[in-house]
């Protein structure tokens, strides 16, 4: 079976990870051992758990967060480190709802955009954090759907973005791939692992326990749920799942209802050799992040030490692409061939969870179980509020999370080992209309 293999592939992705080699990781946090009683029990310190937690601490109640692997081991810890406003698919969010609750989604995307600056600064996240976002288009029929794209979000939600008109687009990046664009000076980009690993000791230092390497194996559901690990069980009043695609990944269905929601799908990053400060100035303007409109994206920035990070090959099989960073550097010398001479020292990746329609998927299996899934590749400043609008719900203002928690999404047919393949033939039609 697909999944029962991700872990072991998953593993594999992060041996040559620049995240990791940048960061020096604290000593593990013990595994839980025994029984421990707490309001509130959070499964995953990734950044939608560990914000999930941080809120709910600062609400008076007492938390375990249960992480499988360690802080930040998943997509949060091994993203583009791509903070953007919006959504994946913002128009499957505007057709499903009402004019008014759509900009109640937008603002909470904004909202959650403005909190992961707030988290930075009121914990001295040192994560390098720098604003600036260009969105490109690599052709003319590219050029007139993204434009088309920033005139709603300005129609709709009052958002605006400078556009970067095709006569301009060589005073923006010195590429010749790219038609035009957008940039959205609000957006921006970080070191993912490192504002992560910052959350995980703000939490710590909020008196919150952390306990690593204890992947959960069941949940009793009731009113006083149970999460059992292999040593351990926490014993709580509500249960917050943030685990994405690992979540049923450990031997155990933790929660096959929602499962079948989302799929995992891998996606790939390299990193070269610093270069001088100068030449990496000179590659995109205001040393922005930077994505094309693209389904099969390429997306990368300029790191705080003068490398280049560059993303988007993807797999929807579960197998990591075979000479993952010479495949990756030719996708990187198509944009910027005046790179050639850079070695690539890091290549790694990971894998993410989309829905369907590409539209976030929060929601509840009880009364009292939380499950927020579904970012789609696009949950960095997301994951942050949807942590916060499940502890909100838990504390008994749901209005935020229950809006989102309307929409509508299906599963993926046929399981595991059908899904797969459907969405790989799903998405060589997309790649394809990307080559027209």
């Amino acid at each position: 079976m697909f999944r029962s293999t991700l872990l072991k592939r998953d593993f594999s992705l992060t041996q040559h990870s620049f995240y990791e080699a940048s960061v020096n990781r604290p000593q593990p946090s013990a595994s839980l051992a025994g029984r421990v009683r707490v309001d509130v029990c959070v499964v995953g310190a990734g950044l939608a758990g560990l914000s999930a937690a941080l809120e709910l601490r600062a609400r008076g109640l007492s938390v375990a967060v249960l992480e499988a692997r360690t802080a930040g081991w998943g997509a949060s810890g091994r993203n583009g480190g791509q903070v953007i406003v919006g959504y994946a698919n913002d128009e499957e969010i505007a057709a499903q709802f009402g004019a008014e609750d759509a900009r109640r989604a937008w603002q909470i995307s904004v909202d959650g955009l403005e909190l992961l600056q707030r988290r930075i600064a009121a914990h001295g996240i040192d994560c390098e954090y720098a604003p600036g976002y260009l969105h490109l288009a690599v052709n003319a029929r590219k050029a007139r759907a993204l434009a088309a794209s920033a005139e709603a979000l300005a129609r709709r939600y009052g958002y605006q973005m400078r556009t970067v008109r095709a006569r301009d687009i060589g005073d923006w990046i010195a590429s010749e791939r790219f038609h035009s664009g957008v940039f959205d000076p609000r957006s921006g980009h970080l070191h993912p692992l490192k504002y992560c690993l910052g959350l995980a000791s703000a939490a710590k230092s909020a008196g919150l326990d952390i306990y690593e390497h204890s992947p959960v194996t069941s949940i009793e559901r009731g009113a006083q749920p149970l999460v059992r690990t292999a040593q351990g069980e926490v014993a709580c009043d509500f249960v917050v799942l943030a685990g994405n695609v690992y979540l049923n990944e450990f031997g155990a269905a933790v929660a096959p209802d929602i499962g079948s929601r989302i799929m995992p799908v891998g996606t790939y990053i390299i990193a070269t050799e610093a270069m001088p400060p100068e030449r990496a100035a000179a590659l995109v303007r205001q040393r922005a992040a930077v994505c094309d409109n693209n389904f099969a994206l390429d997306y990368f920035r300029p790191t705080a030490d003068h490398r280049v990070l560059f993303g988007g090959r993807v797999s929807y099989g579960g197998a990591t692409p075979i000479n993952l960073a010479a495949g990756m550097r030719r996708r990187m010398l198509a944009v910027f061939p005046q790179l050639a001479d850079l070695a690539v020292p890091y290549a790694w990746g990971g894998f993410v969870d989309i829905t369907m329609n590409r539209a976030p998927d929060f929601g509840r299996v009880d009364k009292n179980i939380y499950y927020l899934q579904g970012f789609s590749g696009h949950g960095l400043a997301l994951t942050g509020m949807a942590g916060k609008l499940a502890a909100d719900a838990i504390a008994g203002q749901a209005g935020g999370f229950d809006l989102l928690a309307r929409l509508r999404h299906r599963r993926f047919p046929g399981g595991a080992a059908l899904r797969t393949p459907a969405l790989v033939l799903g998405m060589l039609y997309h790649r394809i209309r990307d080559l027209l």
